[in-house]
């Protein structure tokens, strides 16, 4: 289990990580004084929202959106997701829009994992 955005909680609550948000931007490294099978999860939109989960040094960064859908009008596409994801010594997973229509794309990105609702919702 994962806790939203309070690292002292879930190292209490004995959690297996935390989950940073794109929005929580404090310059500081998360992994100090945590067990190593503590996990550090991050959210990031953009290069400077990358470059501060860096610095958080997270374990995992999902980025997004990387396809347009109802939702999400403005998305990365293709190569803008691959320029922000390649350069990055933590896993990456991709998010947002991602479904069985375009499920043969993500073959041409950096990542470790993608995460989708519609994607699962659309298996029969």
């Amino acid at each position: 289990m994962y806790l939203s955005n309070d690292l002292k909680k879930a190292k209490k609550l004995g959690f297996n990580g935390v989950y940073i948000p794109s929005f929580n931007n404090l310059t500081i490294d998360y992994k100090v004084g945590i067990k190593k099978d503590f996990t550090i999860l991050g959210s990031a939109h953009n290069v400077k929202e990358l470059i501060v989960k860096k610095k958080q040094n997270t374990d995992v960064i999902f980025i997004s959106p990387l396809f347009q859908n109802d939702k999400n009008k403005k998305y990365l596409g293709v190569i803008k997701f691959n320029l922000l994801s390649k350069y990055n010594k933590q896993k990456i997973i991709a998010l947002g829009g991602i479904n069985r229509k375009n499920e043969s794309i993500l073959n041409m990105l950096e990542i470790d994992g993608f995460a989708a609702i519609s994607y699962f919702k659309d298996k029969n």
